[in-house]
């Protein structure tokens, strides 16, 4: 076969622009030159035979607006239209990979089911925080079903069981899925500037606290009560020295030094620590007693 020359720029150019801009890209792969039959057998033949990795670049590159065109249709899923771009191209590179132009394909025709799978895959990872479809019919469910409904209301019992029947699956499965694809995803734990319905309808908003039992809050704050008195008692009952040591050394906000009070006192630092250790087991013991 003869020797067709194929002028397509390398990927470098393609992907050349600021980091982000979709649009740049969108722009540059529009204009990249579409293969003719014999120029896609050949490069897919030197693929294959030599694995010529030039050739398989170009076979992608040549197909890359194909899978911009694909990736739109999935648009209304509101996921970023660059990672559908993205997960298309990785379909688009394992089509590539597994073409045989012995069987007389366009690579086109062959790679859109790879495309799509990659896409699928992506949309349905992503697009709700729970997984929506998990078996193969509900994945056609999930996929049909916004393109059978004719409006944007509820679907009627007849529309539904007419769905059920077209895509071989319950009607109770489409009321389900019709739900899911109705609702939205709400943060669960909203930040301080997030919009008050959302907070008041929040999953973290319906959660009990761990300390939310009655009866524990009010034991807890009885005992806190209890506390707190005894230990005003038990300080009272202390001599001025030790109950001034406690007091300066654990219920004060700035709190004294073991050689602050031993140079007040007149004593060793030593003395004040021994003080304080008896003054502690006397409320140890009378808080206990109480």
């Amino acid at each position: 076969m003869a020797d067709h020359a194929i002028a397509l720029p390398n990927p470098s150019q393609v992907l050349a622009g600021p980091i982000g801009s979709l649009d740049a890209y969108l722009e540059r792969v529009s204009h990249l030159p579409v293969l003719s039959r014999e120029q896609e057998v050949e490069l897919a033949r030197r693929y294959r035979r030599e694995d010529d990795l030039d050739a398989a670049r170009d076979l992608v590159l040549s197909h890359l607006r194909f899978v911009v065109h694909i990736a739109r249709g999935y648009s209304g899923y509101g996921l970023p239209m660059g990672d559908l771009v993205q997960e298309g191209n990785v379909g688009l590179m394992k089509a590539v990979k597994r073409f045989d132009p012995t069987l007389g394909v366009r690579l086109v025709s062959f790679a859109v089911h790879w495309i799509r799978a990659e896409i699928h895959e992506y949309v349905l990872r992503n697009w709700r925080l729970v997984r929506v479809a998990t078996t193969k019919a509900q994945r056609k469910l999930f996929f049909n079903l916004r393109r059978m409904k004719k409006n944007l209301t509820w679907l009627s019992e007849e529309e539904t069981q007419a769905v059920a029947r077209d895509l071989g699956v319950e009607p109770r499965e489409v009321r389900e899925m019709e739900q899911r694809l109705s609702a939205r995803d709400l943060s669960f734990d909203p930040t301080i500037d997030s919009d008050d319905e959302d907070g008041s309808y929040s999953p973290a908003a319906y959660l009990p606290a761990p300390d939310a039992d009655p009866a524990i809050a009010v034991e807890r704050d009885e005992w806190d009560s209890t506390s707190t008195a005894s230990l005003g008692v038990a300080l009272r009952e202390l001599d001025a020295r030790s109950r001034r040591i406690i007091e300066t050394r654990w219920l004060a906000e700035d709190k004294l030094t073991l050689h602050d009070l031993a140079a007040e006192f007149g004593v060793s630092a030593e003395r004040v620590r021994q003080i304080e250790t008896n003054a502690l087991k006397k409320l140890r013991a009378a808080i206990g007693e109480r």
